[in-house]
């Protein structure tokens, strides 16, 4: 990993890339045969294939962050802003902060090992490494990251590894070559009784903290928003981050021990700006409580990592990347950092919020798009996540593909090779830019309220993003948002994957039973004595004698937290955009399921199949989005035939299919008599009718409209309703 790796400092090979840099004198390439287009004659090209529809709506794109794609970037437009005179690894670090890049040094393949079990989840970081993960990360239960013993958890291994006593820890790291490969540990608030264990664990086995790279991390401001709830004081926690942060600068020097994620914010539904300004607030939260405890600039930069979710917009997730670290740097500077403190170090993995429960295979493609900006943006290390994330934990087929699109993006596409491949690109310097000013105002103004802390206590930081989520949600009923295999394209014999919900009951008991085992020999005396000296300094030594002496990670955060103090916020809520669909979606199969019964829609097609298919099957695809059953037919020649047979097809629902010109002349006609023979079903009307007919049609009976501007979240759920799959 990055900062595993010994990074390029060679002002040498810096000096190389300014002297190719400044080279101009290019062979002259004639282009006599073409005529430059002015802008003018583009955009009159455009507007003739756009056949009247209106050139702003059509060719600029609105992004949740509130810029606009243009439709064509130029290099005259961008000419100001382009970084002629910066190279990777020099001046605020934009262009990424190794001279090098990923030459010689590839980014970290950081796979996930969430096994229960210590052993098994050894097993499996082992097996990750064996093919092909050059990161060990560890990821633990909700129990083990707030400090619970397995024995009184709730769900013993719901998101990760059970870790309780300094025996767990060191079956988990047995065999690993920390010296050769980095170790990951996000440790939820407070990181000094995992990273007492990870210490305890290498004495124990003969081994030192010295040549352990990586990071054992701590957010609890994140942490914070997560639960809306903490069992201590900030300023406790902030204690513990200093206390972590001396002790691994003399004795971990190459590991971190803030880990600052996004994780919170972007499952909650934020932009990208929104995401990034909280992180950097949170960071800065951080500098500035480990300088009040005596830490220096320098050191307490050194000690902060940070983790992105990279989403669905594949220039903004680079252009985040690229924004991000010259702000960084500039924070860092304005504390009075040096250049190499001013270096971010960015760990990465693909937004959850982006990933499906149906077609769960497009998941795939999903994280590779978001594997790739991220290495195009800058990333450190990456943890590609398995396919199947939403519905349970990966298995070797998933991890396997997961793993593999990093390595063949290093070894087969070549993307070790360019430095800074987006350097230049008239687009993304363009959209670097405005995420800069974007995310710095934003930042500005969390500032302003007193810092992230305060920003969170008042909840403008949640009401931000929960409209964001609401927007979210809003462009996916109206399917502006396309969210393939759930609002648009359902595949309607599609079998869900099986969750393989793991056996907790037996799970806590076999957790019990080999903690107990454990425990049943320690020194009781010792191990309070140790927990006694523990609690009076909170200091990582003592914290590493107590786990040694038989403490469990309970009785160490207590001795962290108890009498300390409590922090409550709103917390942010996790949602995918998909969530609602597939809600939607499950009531209407369990209701087959129980009822042998569905939604039954019939399509009351007019005219030869030319006349009416096209938007019959747009229809019956924005009906099956709620898997419902959807009754086709060739066409009727009269409104009587169409009246007929959907009377004998007793359906809960009609939808008119025909076109513009045909409607005037069919809907009057028909739609009464389609009200008569089925009195409780709904008319619909495929298609948007103009404004001087919508009258007239309402009259006849069209009770709403199906086309590409209806909400289709509503209509499906109404019909839902109707049926009476919703009380």
């Amino acid at each position: 990993m990055p900062e595993e790796k010994e990074r390029s400092s060679d002002e040498e090979l810096q000096k190389l890339l300014k002297k190719s840099a400044d080279v101009e004198d290019f062979p002259d390439v004639p282009l006599d045969e073409f005529t430059p287009p002015t802008d003018e004659e583009w955009k009159a090209a455009c507007e003739a294939l756009l056949k009247g529809a209106p050139f702003e709506k059509k060719m600029f794109t609105k992004t949740y962050e509130g810029i606009t794609f243009d439709p064509m970037y130029t290099r005259k437009h961008t000419e100001d802003i382009l970084p002629k005179g910066v190279m990777p690894g020099m001046g605020d670090y934009l262009r990424g902060v190794d001279a090098a890049g990923y030459i010689g040094k590839p980014w970290g393949i950081a796979q996930a090992c969430d096994e229960t079990l210590p052993a098994e989840n050894n097993e499996l970081l082992r097996h990750e490494n064996d093919k092909g993960a050059t990161i060990y990360h560890i990821v633990l239960d909700t129990a083990s990251r707030a400090g619970v013993d397995a024995r009184q958890a709730e769900k013993v291994g719901d998101t990760g590894t059970s870790v309780t006593t300094v025996e767990d820890m060191h079956v988990l790291l047995t065999g690993l070559d920390l010296a050769k490969f980095p170790l990951y540990v996000y440790a939820g608030a407070n990181a000094v009784p995992l990273l007492a264990f990870v210490a305890a664990a290498r004495r124990a086995a003969g081994e030192d903290m010295k040549n352990v790279r990586g990071i054992v991390g701590a957010d609890p401001i994140g942490a914070l928003v997560t639960d809306g709830k903490l069992p201590a004081s900030l300023d406790s926690y902030y204690d513990s981050l200093a206390s972590a942060a001396r002790w691994a600068t003399v004795n971990a020097p190459h590991l971190r021990t803030v880990f600052v994620r996004s994780d919170v914010y972007s499952r909650g539904g934020a932009n990208d700006v929104q995401e990034v300004a909280a992180v950097l607030a949170a960071a800065t939260a951080y500098l500035r409580a480990l300088c009040e405890r005596g830490l220096t600039i320098d050191a307490a930069a050194s000690q902060i990592a940070f983790a992105f979710s990279m989403g669905a917009n594949f220039f903004l997730q680079i252009a985040k990347l690229r924004a991000v670290r010259p702000l960084w740097a500039q924070i860092v500077k304005a504390f009075g950092g040096n250049a190499e403190a001013q270096k971010m170090r960015i760990h990465a993995r693909p937004a959850l919020f982006f990933k499906t429960v149906y077609d769960p295979y497009v998941n795939m493609l999903r994280n590779t798009t978001e594997i790739f900006s991220g290495v195009v943006g800058g990333i450190d290390s990456f943890e590609s996540a398995p396919f199947d994330e939403p519905i349970r934990k990966g298995d070797e087929f998933s991890r396997r593909i997961a793993r593999n699109v990093q390595i063949m993006l290093q070894e087969e596409f070549g993307l070790l090779q360019p430095i800074d491949p987006a350097g230049g690109s008239w687009a993304v310097e363009t959209l670097t830019r405005q995420m800069k000013e974007k995310i710095w105002a934003a930042f500005q103004g969390i500032e302003k309220e007193g810092g992230i802390a305060a920003a969170l206590r008042a909840g403008t930081v949640q009401e931000g993003i929960a409209k964001v989520l609401a927007d979210r949600f809003k462009n996916a009923d109206l399917r502006r948002d396309r969210i393939v295999g759930n609002n648009m394209y359902p595949n309607m014999t599609e079998t869900l994957l099986e969750t393989r919900a793991e056996d907790t009951a037996a799970l806590k008991a076999q957790r019990t039973k080999d903690i107990e085992a454990y425990l049943s020999d320690i020194d009781t005396k010792h191990r309070d004595e140790a927990l006694a000296a523990f609690k009076a300094d909170g200091s990582v030594q003592n914290a590493v004698e107590a786990a040694l002496a038989g403490a469990t990670i309970a009785e160490l955060m207590a001795a962290l937290t108890a009498g300390k103090g409590a922090e409550t916020v709103a917390a942010i809520a996790p949602h995918r955009w998909s969530e609602r669909f597939e809600a939607l979606r499950r009531r209407t199969e369990d209701y087959k399921a129980a009822k042998d019964d569905n939604v039954k829609i019939f399509l009351a097609n007019m005219g030869p199949i030319p006349q009416h298919k096209a938007r019959a099957d747009f229809t019956t695809g924005f009906l099956q989005v709620g898997a419902f059953e959807v009754l086709g037919n060739d066409g009727f020649k009269t409104v009587d035939e169409a009246a007929e047979a959907a009377r004998a097809s007793g359906a809960d629902a009609v939808v008119i299919c025909s076109t513009d010109a045909t409607y005037p002349e069919i809907v009057p006609a028909l739609a009464p008599k389609l009200h008569k023979v089925l009195p409780q079903a709904r008319v619909f009307l495929a298609g948007a009718a103009p404004k001087d007919l919508l009258e007239t049609y309402k009259e006849a009976g069209i009770d709403e409209y199906i086309s590409v501007r209806a909400n289709c979240y509503e209509i499906l759920e109404g019909l839902q309703k109707q049926k009476g799959m919703i009380a």
